[in-house]
Parts: C-alpha cells; structure tokens; sequence
C-alpha cells in the first residue's frame, strides 16, 4: 500500500484479514495523509493538522466500519460567512434571505422572491458555475456570498469553473443551517489519526514511513495499491495535473476567537478564503485555549500538499493521457483521491477502498488480473 491515508488503510486491513501481508509505506513522517489530527501541546485542541475533516455520509456500511474502529460523536457543521460588514449563515436558508435583503419572510414568500425577483430565469441551461449560482439565487446573494469566494479558492473566475461545482441548489427555504444533509454526521472522538491507527493496527500489516515509493520497489510484491498521485507514478513524463493547494497562517487566542468551527470570508479583498477555530471541531470537550487556521488558497506547484483536482478541459485531456499508460501497466491498482485524480469525501474514499479491496480479492479467486482502476477516474 502506497499512501497511509484511509484508502491504504482500508484496503490493507481487508486483505490482511483475508490473510495476506501487508507493507503500507507513506512518504510523511506520519500516518493518515491530509485526515491527520495531534493534540496541541500547549491548549490540548484537537488540531486537524490539513485543514478541517467532517464525516457526513448516508452509507450505513461506511458509517458503521468506521465506528467499529473508533467512536463517532454527533458533529453538525454549521458554518456562518462574514460579508458586508454581517455574519450569515451558510448555505443560504431562510434566516440568510430575510437578514440579506432586511426582510421577515415566510418559506412561501421567500422562495416566489428568489424565483420571481431575484433568479436570473433567462438562464435555462446554466454551463458555467456563475450562471448556476444566477439561475437560482441572483446576482445579489451570488456576489455576496460565491464570486469572491470561488475566485480566492479556484484562481479564476467562477465563469471559467462548470456548473457541477454547485451540485444542488444553494439555497433553503427554512432555518436549517445544518451544512450537510446526510443521515450520518460526526467526528472520531480521538480524531482521525486514532482510527486510522486503529485501522492499521493489525499483524498482516507493516507500516515503514519517511519512505518514499520507487517503481523498482514493485517487483518485491504480487500487487502494488498506489493513492499517491497518478501523474507522480510515471515521474511526470506527461506533465502535471493540475492541484489547488492551501496554506494554513497558524495563531492562538485566550478563549473563544469566533464562536464557531468555520468562518468563510466570501469578499475578494480579503485574501483568506475562511478562519477555523478547531476547538470547535470537538465540542464535547473544553478548552481554554483555542488554536485557529487563516486558510489560503494557491495554485499546487511542486513540493507542494495536493488538495484539490481541477479537472478542467485541458487537465482531464491530461488526465486520459494518464490513464492509457496506467492502464498498460500491470500489478498495480491506483486508488483514493490523488490516485484517480478527483475530489472525493471520506465516506466515497472509504466505500471505494472496501470495494476495491473486495473486487481485488474476488478477481484473484477466479484466476484474473486486477484492474488499474476499480473506480474509472474519467
């Protein structure tokens, strides 16, 4: 298993359970990739060391694999937005609409003034995420609380991003400000580094780290789970797929800084996207002190952490590129996030991995090779 985040972890623990031996090697100097939690020395917060992780999912399975290794305490994230000399509520529901517009009202009331005053209607078939966002909430809400935003996070312009970016529509009709609408949300109780220690802590699995992965190394092993990123395995013959990366400005405050787990800042003249505070993040315990994250966007150059995909036009022409020469490519599976090179929450990471962990198995039963991807990236 290439990669000590939860796509090696899960699928290491399957086949160490179904009796083979495990070597999971990680290039950091710690387990759990960009999910990694530590305790502050200092204030004891749990700190989500890459930025904030929240577990949301409707797949009980998942929900239920992940408890069996660690307890998951409720967690609703309920993120607010700083804009215009306001706070709100993200996403858009009632009490945003009627604070927005200085108004009182009703679901029924609101929900005509978005479509019939403030809906850009001459939209039938948003392309782009600006003409989602005007489709459906108008330019008013749209410039308030997702230009600037999008511009800070992307580094373009939200007409240049598709319209998939905002899957569902970004606004309710009630006061529910419950960020998520899976049935399933939480937080590992001990944070995320726990389970996935708890995940690897089996005798079929080896964990070495501070290693890094060479393709002559492959010849040791019947199979190679590869979640390092696609372009990276071929040493970049092709070029480099496109990556947003985030730089975290760490600072501290004697007692509560803002009140709530997330703050975004939608106003393009302000350079940071949003402020954590991750004391938030574990509202069962108490803490005096709080440590908080300025988060900045940038564009992924090398050396740096990948976080986002971009998939664009001319990434994905790339991205094709790719998968031909993995696909040519035999005793290795390329799995997770940076492996298929899309943006995918935990839940989608860890049903995939218990898939492919599955699907590798079953293939070995009737005699067949294992496929480069279980999951088609394009």
């Amino acid at each position: 298993m290439v990669g000590a985040g939860l796509s090696g972890a899960v699928i290491g623990r399957c086949l160490a359970e179904a009796g083979h031996e495990i070597d999971v090697i990680d290039s950091r100097n710690h387990i759990g990739g960009n999910c990694q939690t530590r305790r502050d020395e200092e204030t004891g917060v749990l700190v989500h060391v890459y930025g904030p992780h929240i577990f949301h999912t409707d797949d009980e399975e998942v929900w239920n694999y992940v408890n069996s290794f660690e307890p998951f305490k409720p967690y609703k994230n309920r993120v607010k937005t700083t804009a215009r000399g306001q706070v709100f509520s993200l996403p858009i529901n009632l009490h945003t609409i009627n604070q927005f517009f200085g108004r009182t009202m009703r679901p029924d009331e609101a929900r005509r003034f978005i479509q019939e005053e403030q809906a850009d209607t001459s939209i039938e078939d948003p392309k782009t995420f600006e003409e989602q966002a005007l489709r459906f909430v108008g330019r008013d809400l749209y410039e308030a609380f997702f230009k600037g935003y999008t511009l800070k996070q992307w580094g373009c312009h939200p007409s240049e991003l598709p319209a998939s970016i905002l899957k569902r529509l970004p606004v309710r009709f009630n006061y529910d400000d419950n960020y998520f609408f899976h049935k399933f949300q939480g937080m590992p109780e001990n944070g995320y580094t726990a389970l996935i220690e708890k995940i690897l802590d089996h005798p079929g699995i080896t964990v070495q780290l501070e290693t890094d992965f060479k393709q002559d190394m492959a010849a040791h092993y019947d199979h190679v789970f590869y979640s390092g990123p696609l372009d990276g395995f071929f040493d970049y013959e092709l070029g480099r797929l496109g990556y947003r990366t985030l730089d975290f400005e760490e600072f501290r405050y004697d007692g509560d800084y803002q009140g709530c787990a997330v703050m975004n800042y939608g106003e393009e003249e302000v350079p940071f996207t949003r402020i954590t505070e991750h004391k938030h993040f574990a509202p069962w315990e108490c803490h005096e002190g709080s440590v908080c994250y300025r988060e900045y966007s940038r564009a992924c150059e090398p050396g740096d952490v990948p976080y986002y995909p971009i998939r664009l036009v001319k990434e994905k022409a790339l991205l094709s590129d790719y998968v031909e020469l993995a696909e040519k490519t035999a005793g290795v599976t390329f799995v997770g996030r940076l492996g298929t090179y899309r943006y995918l929450d935990m839940d989608v990471t860890i049903r995939e991995a218990l898939d492919t962990a599955r699907g590798f198995i079953d293939r070995l039963e009737r005699g067949e090779a294992p496929p480069a991807f279980f999951s088609a990236p394009v």
